[in-house]
């Protein structure tokens, strides 16, 4: 591990609290990965939105495995928290900050964005606990920390959580990679293989992550860095191709003047109290943090209501589609959610 990493895990303690921060890294991809879809003008941009809806709905899978990873080792996952809904623009969570998160209307900008925060290490990156420059090095540091501690404790004392607490397949519905049970360094270490693949591409040096594309089953799949590339080149990878060549594969139609131009980090305080997008931004804020609390409780010994928070999220889109519809009067921009926490006792 790099000897200028202050945060290293040395004990179960630190485990868990990474394992926490891996959680709100996951959570941090999701709202900007919505903002974007929710611009996308469907009947011109039909495969932008596959693409953005691929990448999202693996987000929330990558979501449940750091919380089995933590549930594993005896942590308990903070979910209906504030921490995972902090101001825009913000940087990623633990990160050095060099990656400022916005929700912006997808478009060039927001491409630059997603690759930024997708960007594979290089193959001589070291592991990096905390000041990452990039998500594939923050998870090295968490496989050494891993690694080291079943080492020198006994993998019965490192995962000694309680396998009830785990997430199957069952409980999440996804053709978008395998949620992983979590018990002992073997299955971690798949858990940790499953997130970083398909965020980043396989070793670090392939843009392919080892599955078949969802909506194009006899494609194999790319990571998600790539499938940005993909976007904004308006090209698929092909067999042979690799990130120094690029894709050069079949055309993908992506239309960057269908996009409902939604304003950019908004905020409910950016209209009157009362006003008609602000009660709808309210509403949907409700709506999200409710979603963050069915979540709590399903990674806190209910799997089961995974079901019921992915129900939710269908009030989520028909609530922010609403809002894009919605003129915010400067002449120019339309309303947007704003994914802004509202503490349990002021839900409505």
């Amino acid at each position: 591990m790099d000897t200028l990493d202050a945060a290293r895990i040395e004990t179960v303690s630190d485990l868990r609290e990474h394992l926490q921060w891996a959680i709100e890294l996951e959570h941090a991809t999701i709202p900007p990965y919505m903002y974007a879809l929710y611009s996308l003008d469907l009947s011109r941009n039909a495969e932008a939105a596959q693409v953005i809806s691929s990448v999202f709905v693996e987000e929330m899978l990558h979501l449940a495995l750091a919380a089995n990873l933590l549930n594993a080792v005896g942590g308990q996952p903070r979910i209906d928290s504030p921490d995972l809904l902090p101001v825009y623009p913000h940087s990623l969570p633990h990160s050095d900050g060099s990656v400022h998160v916005n929700l912006a209307p997808f478009g060039h900008d927001a491409l630059e964005l997603f690759m930024q925060i997708e960007k594979p290490a290089s193959a001589t990156a070291p592991a990096q606990s905390d000041g990452y420059r990039t998500i594939g090095q923050f998870y090295a540091a968490i496989e050494v920390g891993i690694r080291t501690l079943c080492d020198s404790l006994g993998e019965d004392v490192v995962f000694c959580g309680d396998p009830e607490r785990q997430l199957h397949e069952i409980h999440f519905s996804s053709t978008a990679g395998n949620i992983v049970p979590v018990t002992n360094l073997a299955s971690a270490l798949s858990a940790l293989k499953e997130i970083v693949e398909q965020g980043e591409g396989a070793a670090r040096t392939d843009a392919w992550d080892g599955s078949k594309d969802v909506f194009h089953p006899q494609l194999d799949e790319v990571a998600h860095y790539y499938r940005f590339v993909e976007l904004k080149n308006g090209k698929r990878f092909r067999i042979g191709d690799t990130p120094q060549t690029g894709p050069t594969g079949g055309d993908i139609a992506v239309d960057f003047d269908g996009v409902r131009p939604l304003r950019t980090n908004p905020t409910v305080g950016d209209h009157a109290p009362g006003s008609a997008i602000r009660l709808a931004q309210e509403e949907f804020n409700n709506s999200y943090c409710l979603v963050l609390y069915l979540l709590d409780e399903t990674f806190n010994g209910n799997p089961r209501e995974m079901n019921t928070a992915i129900g939710a999220m269908f009030t989520l889109k028909a609530q922010a589609l609403a809002l894009t519809s919605m003129p915010t009067g400067d002449g120019h921009t339309m309303a947007g959610p704003t994914f802004e926490y509202v503490p349990v006792e002021q839900r409505t």
